[in-house]
């Protein structure tokens, strides 16, 4: 590496005990400074790594002033020559620690003022405070290597797809607000009064369109904007590795996911990842994991007891039951050990999922015990335990409650289980689920897309459809999960005018809002749209878990808070009235704001 300049001849952390001897020039940042009986060194500090500066009782005595006047993030220019360090003086671990720098020229470049905090690797501040002042935080190792770590892997990712014969295409931040899932950030326009654009929730429509035009295999590093409430792997504005293929089923689309991972993994972590990845429906996922991003390394399922759970005399079970609910639960095998501290922080999380509680019970050398034990004391309550498959020693836990809340409980009581038990274990487990519903019903009654409204749902199900059917249509939808994690979802794309125009009817888009909204997608099916797929990849996430990171706000340059705010600018923020003006808008009084309840159309 070389980054010969006009301003330096190297950087501070490529010089090595081979550079010896060699007059050099280098910039960067006052990183320590410490004055030993007459001799001074002065840590400088760039991306790249560090060096040591050293002034002896041979340095003139204007080097030797020059150095104890530094300060923490001093911007320097040094000239000097590289030195091999006494051999008990080395630095092991230190990439330049067999060697310094003798200065002999020293430039402070600029100066910097009290830091609000150390620049250093093992910083304890806010998250808040760090954010506020990103660019000193980037100055720390720990956060400058994931950064350089994000921009090796697009580029990893670059090469990949190139090499596959995919086209980069940009498509527009500037677009048509559209029913995607999430509810959209919104851009008055200044020169069409009560006109608005949106900012894309993804490129999900000009992609398709970018098959219509011939493109056949497109891709790009996305940014999104979706306006939704955060949380640790969520932000308002995320990246995406976005593709979509012409003439490809589903095995298409799996094996060129596949490839994109395993290259990418090979790159960055020298690892290589078992393909094909594992499958698993979504139906039996939900059975079996109570989620549709199961963990499959955490080898806990759930089990369902509503059968046996009628036959125990415990009113809730059966009220829940009636109603249609789900009374299902997760034996632990060996959990009778937990205390009873760790058994409520089972529950808590089942509480925090949405579940009104959890009813659990140990199975010890005597019988049951705990809240549910009082109604297992029959022997219908053994056959409620051997339906379990729960033996002595075992602790069970169940949720009863409608489908929805049940099945998110029992994925928080499942991990939060396996945590306490220590069962997750072993290597990445990536597993493709499949064949999700094309609608959910929401609490309200109402049908909503799964994935999206431009999913193709199963051929045999597209008669269901057509006939009124909502509950039960496949969709030919995909998600990708790694340990729990969704990293990314596609589907085939639904080509077809008239199917399409079948799909907004039955989430309840007339004729005439379809045409509204998707005229020019519908317009462009009439011009012989090829049959096509794609997929999304969350880059955020996916880097979160590659780089050990604990938020995606770890992995992002200048991420936002769980608000989504922005410390370091302190976006959002008011505007000149006369902006306001301009765009014909109207500002609600600071006191309404509150209990504002309306949009401007």
């Amino acid at each position: 590496m070389s980054l010969s300049a006009s301003w330096r001849t190297h950087a501070c952390g490529e010089l090595r005990a081979e550079h010896a001897g060699e007059r050099v020039t280098l910039c960067g940042w006052v990183s320590n400074r410490r004055d030993h009986g007459g001799v001074s060194f002065v840590d400088l500090r760039d991306r790249y790594g560090d060096i040591q500066l050293t002034a002896d009782e041979t340095a003139s005595e204007e080097i030797r002033q020059s150095l104890t006047r530094l300060h923490p993030e001093y911007v320097l220019q040094i000239e000097g020559v590289v030195r091999l360090r006494d051999a008990e003086y080395r630095t092991k671990g230190r990439d330049s620690g067999d060697i310094e720098i003798v200065p002999e020229r020293v430039t402070v470049v600029t100066k910097a003022s009290r830091l609000p905090f150390e620049i250093v690797d093992d910083l304890d501040v806010p998250e808040e405070m760090r954010m506020k002042y990103r660019y000193l935080d980037m100055r720390r190792a720990p956060v400058a290597k994931r950064l350089m770590l994000r921009s090796k892997a697009n580029h990893a990712l670059r090469c990949t797809l190139i090499a596959e014969q995919f086209v980069e295409i940009e498509t527009p931040m500037l677009t048509k607000s559209t029913p995607e899932g999430a509810r959209d950030y919104l851009v008055p326009n200044r020169r069409q009064p009560n006109s608005w654009y949106a900012l894309p929730q993804s490129p999900q429509l000009f992609k398709q369109l970018s098959m219509v035009g011939g493109m056949d295999r497109y891709f790009q590093i996305a940014r999104c904007m979706r306006d939704e409430d955060l949380r640790a792997d969520r932000q308002p504005e995320f990246t995406q590795l976005d593709l979509e293929m012409s003439f490809v089923d589903e095995e298409d689309v799996y094996a060129l996911v596949e490839r994109v991972m395993a290259n990418l993994y090979q790159e960055m972590q020298s690892e290589a990842l078992q393909t094909p990845f594992e499958r698993i429906p979504y139906a039996e996922s939900v059975a079996r994991f109570a989620s549709d991003k199961p963990d499959l390394r955490n080898p806990l399922e759930v089990v369902d007891l509503a059968g046996p759970a009628t036959t125990i005399g415990f009113s809730i079970f059966e009220s829940v039951l009636e109603k249609g609910g789900w009374v299902r639960g997760v034996r632990v095998p060996a959990g009778a050990s937990l205390s009873r501290k760790q058994i409520d922080s089972i529950e808590a999380a089942a509480k925090d999922a949405g579940a009104g509680g959890a009813a659990w019970c140990k199975v010890g050398p005597d019988g049951p015990t705990g809240p549910l034990s009082r109604f297992l004391k029959s022997d219908e309550g053994s056959a409620f335990l051997a339906s379990a498959a729960a033996v002595e020693g075992d602790l069970l836990v169940t949720i009863a409650d409608r489908p929805r809340r049940a099945m998110v409980a029992l994925d928080a009581v499942r991990r939060r289980a396996a945590d306490l038990m220590d069962l997750v274990k072993g290597p990445d487990r990536l597993v493709w689920v499949t064949e999700f519903p094309l609608f959910e019903e929401t609490d309200d009654g109402e049908w909503t897309p799964a994935h999206h409204p431009f999913t193709y749902p199963v051929e045999e199900d597209i008669a269901a459809l057509k006939a009124g059917g909502r509950e039960g249509i496949r969709s030919r939808a995909y998600d990708l999960v790694l340990n729990g994690v969704e990293l990314g979802s596609g589907s085939i794309r639904i080509h077809n005018a008239e199917l399409q125009r079948d799909i907004f009817t039955a989430i309840g888009l007339d004729a005439a809002e379809a045409e509204r909204r998707f005229a020019f997608l519908l317009e462009a099916f009439r011009y012989g749209p090829p049959p096509h797929a794609g997929f999304a990849i969350g880059l955020d996430r996916l880097y979160a878990l590659m780089f050990d990171a604990e938020t995606i706000r770890e992995v992002i340059a200048f991420p936002k808070t769980s608000v989504g705010g922005c410390p370091l600018t302190g976006a959002p923020s008011d505007v000149d009235l006369s902006q306001v003006e301009e765009l014909g808008l109207l500002l609600a009084p600071s006191s309404d704001l509150e209990d504002a309840d309306s949009h401007i159309n």
